[in-house]
């Protein structure tokens, strides 16, 4: 007859006595089919995050083959929403009710959008970073959602520059001549004449929001689309000439500090009244310095995030 397999998490006790705040396992790969407000479910290759604290300072340690399962039951629902989440959060506390009283998932993923051209009839697929992190204390659930969008920013300082040179330009051109408009016309058309352009780079808007324990459903797309609306320079997938000239003009007309940009996003997430807190990092990776110009913003809320 066989003997029964040791169990050290249950037969042995801790050598010192500490309660622990989290104790898991990271970076599990899951396919997930994710479920969000204004899309068809998609599926998505994401790493978890699966924890329970240990409030038995005499406990060897938790279960982890059981959050491990737990998480597993979650990668095959029909639909990965909050309310599948909360259950699962709850599986891993019921499998654990001696030694834990709070649990936390975090799933990150790249979620895949079609997005159109700005002029053409083309379309193409951006992916944007997104992480979901839920946690349970005392049957209570928050949830976090937060997000990557990826656009260009072109300095106000730097367009202002290159005016000054066009006018100086345009002084030595033209100073001491009859002006006619087909000369002038064709003048700015020069690279003789319209010689400096303003720099720009590629930037990274870092968002997360809280929402509400009775949640019933993401709204990735709604957030992504705010963000870029309110930005109005994200970085483009099929692109012809028409559609770059549009987004020179959007450029153009969208000048920004980095600055500029936390506090666009900010007043867009403080008009939203599903979204009960926010943290953003606003990261422009310069190609005028070898260092990158970054904002911070909160809500500002007692006992929420902080910078």
């Amino acid at each position: 007859m066989q003997n029964a397999m040791p169990d050290i998490a249950n037969t042995s006790s801790a050598p010192v006595q500490e309660t622990l705040e989290w104790v898991g396992m990271s970076d599990i790969e899951l396919p997930m089919l994710v479920a969000s407000k204004g899309l068809t479910p998609v599926v998505v290759n994401a790493k978890a995050q699966a924890f329970v604290n240990l409030v038995d300072k005499d406990a060897k340690g938790i279960h982890m083959s059981r959050l491990f399962l737990a998480l597993d039951q979650l990668s095959h629902a029909e639909q990965v929403t909050p309310k599948e989440i909360s259950a699962t959060l709850d599986a891993f506390i019921s499998s654990h009710h001696d030694i834990s009283d709070q649990a936390r998932i975090t799933l990150a993923f790249e979620l895949p959008l079609r997005r159109p051209a700005l002029l053409s009839n083309n379309s193409g697929w951006k992916f944007y970073p997104v992480k979901v992190d839920a946690r349970i204390n005392a049957g209570n659930v928050d949830f976090e959602v937060s997000v990557d969008v990826t656009y260009s920013s072109t300095c106000p300082c730097s367009a202002a520059l290159a005016r000054q040179l066009i006018q100086a330009n345009f002084e030595r051109d033209f100073a001491n001549k009859e002006i006619q408009f087909n000369d002038v016309h064709a003048w700015l058309g020069t690279t003789e004449g319209v010689s400096a352009t303003p720099h720009s780079q590629r930037s990274v808007a870092q968002v997360k929001i809280r929402l509400s324990s009775d949640t019933t459903e993401f709204d990735f797309l709604g957030l992504i689309n705010n963000i870029e609306n309110t930005l109005k320079t994200p970085v483009q997938t099929a692109v012809k000439r028409e559609d770059e000239q549009e987004f020179a003009r959007l450029n153009g007309e969208n000048l920004m500090f980095c600055e500029d940009a936390a506090r666009k996003i900010k007043a867009a997430l403080n008009a939203q009244e599903s979204v009960l807190d926010f943290w953003l990092r606003i990261n422009h990776y310069e190609s005028l310095h070898a260092h990158d110009a970054v904002a911070i913003a909160t809500k500002g809320l007692e006992g929420g995030y902080q910078p």
